[in-house]
C-alpha cells in the first residue's frame, strides 16, 4: 500500500468527501515531490500600481447589485491562544454585545435598509458550530434565507516527518489539523453551496473573518467589481509595524498578484518579509469572489483549487509532523485581472490577541446605529500587554474589570508588570507602564508627548 493509500483510507473511514480527499492527496503529492511551500523575494515583485485600486476613488453607491450578493464569516476559531474554550466570536466586544451579536445585527440592518434578503452564511468548525447557532437563535429573521446559515469546514490528517505516513496517537483528534481557511473554496463546493446560491440569483460573495467588525459588506466594492468584470478583489490596507510579521501582498514576475503569507517565508529573508518599507500592503481578508468564475475554475480541475502550499511543521506527543494548509487570500494569484483595494484601516479591526480585544474594548473605536464598528481617529495605536499578566481573557478581564481606560489620543500603550485599571484613566502620547509588584491605577491622566 503506498503512502497516498494510508491517508485515502484513514480520510475515508472518518467519512470525509471524496473532494477534500482528493484535494488533501494532491497537496501530499507536493510534499513528496519535495515542495517546500517558501517562496522567495526573488520569484516576486512590488505590485503594479494598475493592479491596486484606492477605496476613495470609487464613488458609486446605487444599491442594484446587492440583491447579487452573499455574505460568509469565516467562524471556525476557538481564540486558545487568548485561553478560550469556545468560539472566539462568543466574545463580548462592545456594549455586552458579541462579535456574532453584531454581525447578525449588522446583517438584519442592512437587510432592512436595502429591502433585499441579503444571505449570510458562517463557515464553522466542529467546535463552534453548536455554540455559534445556540446564539444565533435570538436573531430568527437571520435565518430566513434561500441557503443554510452555515456550513463546517474539513480536516486534514497530520503527516509523520519520519516516514510520510498519518500519524497515529492515542488522543485521535491530534491526529488531525484545520486545513486553513483555504479549504473554503472545497466546502462551498462538496457542500453545493455554490450551486445554491447561484440557483437563487447570488453571483458574488463577500467573505471575512468573523472576529473582523470592520468587515461589513460595501456598496461601492461591489459595484465596482460588476462594472469591471473583476472575477477576485482583496482588501488589503498599508502595512504598520504591529502588521509586519502578517502575510504581505506581491506580484509575480508574469504581472499576477499572489500573497506571501508568514510560514512562505524562507527563514534568511525574515528581515525583508518584515519590512513594511518593501512591502507595503497586506491582506485583511475580506475577499471578494464571482461564483460563476469560481464555479467553472474549479469544474475544470476536477473541484480542485490548487492553492499554493503551506507547509506547518509541529509536534505533536514530541513527535515531528508536518501539517498541510491553505490560505484563501491565495486564491488571487489563480484569477486571471484580479485586484487589490487599497482600504481605509477602519475595515480591519481584528482580535488576535487580548490587546487587540483592548482595543475594541476601548473609545478608539465607536459602534454606530448601523452596527458598524468605526474608528473614532487617524492615530495608529500600538499595543503592547505583558503576555504574562494579560495573555489570556481571564486575565485581562481581571485588570480591566470596569470602563477601560482612554487609549484614543494614545500613540503607543506599553504595560509590563501586574497593573490593574480602574475608573477615569485617560492615556495620551507614547505611553510605557511598568510594575515590580502588582499596582493599581485610577482617576489620573498620564500624557507623553
Amino acid at each position: 500500500m503506498g503512502k497516498q493509500d494510508l491517508f485515502v483510507s484513514k480520510m475515508k473511514q472518518e467519512g470525509l468527501n471524496d473532494i477534500v480527499i482528493n484535494t488533501f492527496i494532491s497537496y501530499f503529492n507536493k510534499l513528496l515531490n519535495g515542495e517546500k511551500g517558501k517562496l522567495s523575494k526573488n520569484e516576486i515583485k512590488q505590485p503594479a500600481e494598475s493592479n491596486i485600486i484606492h477605496y476613495h476613488d470609487l464613488k458609486n453607491e446605487k444599491t442594484d447589485f446587492l440583491c447579487k450578493l452573499a455574505v460568509i464569516k469565516l467562524n471556525g476559531g476557538l481564540g486558545t491562544s487568548m485561553g478560550l474554550k469556545k468560539a472566539k466570536s462568543l466574545l463580548p466586544v462592545k456594549h455586552g454585545l458579541s462579535f456574532l451579536d453584531i454581525i447578525a445585527q449588522q446583517i438584519l440592518f442592512l437587510r432592512e435598509k436595502y429591502h433585499f434578503s441579503i444571505p449570510v452564511l458562517f463557515m464553522n468548525s466542529f467546535n463552534t458550530q453548536r455554540d455559534t447557532l445556540q446564539l444565533l437563535d435570538k436573531y430568527p429573521e437571520i435565518k430566513k434565507q434561500s441557503c443554510p446559515l452555515d456550513f463546517v469546514q474539513n480536516k486534514f490528517p497530520k503527516i509523520r516527518q519520519d516516514n510520510f505516513e498519518p500519524l497515529t496517537v492515542s488522543e485521535e483528534a491530534a491526529g488531525w489539523n484545520p486545513p486553513g481557511h483555504g479549504d473554503i473554496y472545497s466546502c462551498l463546493v462538496q457542500e453545493k453551496i455554490i450551486d445554491q446560491l447561484l440557483d437563487s440569483g447570488i453571483e458574488y460573495i463577500f467573505v471575512s473573518n468573523s472576529d473582523n467588525l470592520g468587515a461589513i459588506a460595501d456598496i461601492r466594492i461591489l459595484n465596482y467589481m460588476i462594472e469591471n468584470k473583476i472575477p477576485f478583489i482583496m482588501e488589503v490596507c498599508n502595512r504598520t509595524e504591529m502588521d509586519k510579521k502578517g502575510g504581505h501582498l506581491a506580484e509575480t514576475k508574469d504581472g499576477r498578484l499572489i500573497l506571501r503569507e508568514t510560514a512562505q517565508c524562507p527563514d534568511d529573508e525574515t528581515e525583508d518579509f518584515q519590512n513594511i518599507s518593501l512591502y507595503h500592503y497586506f491582506n485583511t481578508n475580506n475577499l471578494w469572489i464571482d461564483l460563476k468564475v469560481l464555479r467553472d475554475k474549479m469544474q475544470s480541475n476536477h473541484n480542485i483549487l490548487d492553492l499554493p502550499l503551506i507547509i506547518n511543521p509541529k509536534k505533536v506527543d514530541n513527535i515531528p509532523v508536518y501539517q498541510l494548509e491553505t490560505a484563501m487570500g491565495s486564491a488571487i494569484s489563480l484569477f486571471e485581472g484580479a485586484k487589490a483595494v487599497l482600504v481605509n484601516r477602519d475595515r480591519f479591526a481584528p482580535v488576535k490577541k487580548t490587546q487587540d480585544l483592548l482595543l475594541i474594548w476601548s473609545d478608539i473605536y465607536d459602534l454606530k446605529d448601523d452596527f458598524t464598528l468605526q474608528k473614532v481617529t487617524e492615530i495608529d495605536h500600538l499595543l503592547d500587554l505583558d503576555s504574562q499578566y494579560y495573555g489570556e481573557i481571564d486575565q485581562l478581564v481581571k485588570r480591566f474589570p470596569t470602563t477601560p481606560p482612554s487609549l484614543k489620543e494614545c500613540q503607543s500603550f506599553s504595560v509590563k508588570g501586574d497593573i490593574g485599571f480602574g475608573n477615569n484613566l485617560s492615556f495620551k502620547g507614547s505611553i510605557t507602564l511598568k510594575a515590580s509588584q502588582p499596582a493599581y491605577l485610577e482617576n489620573i491622566e498620564i500624557t507623553n508627548e
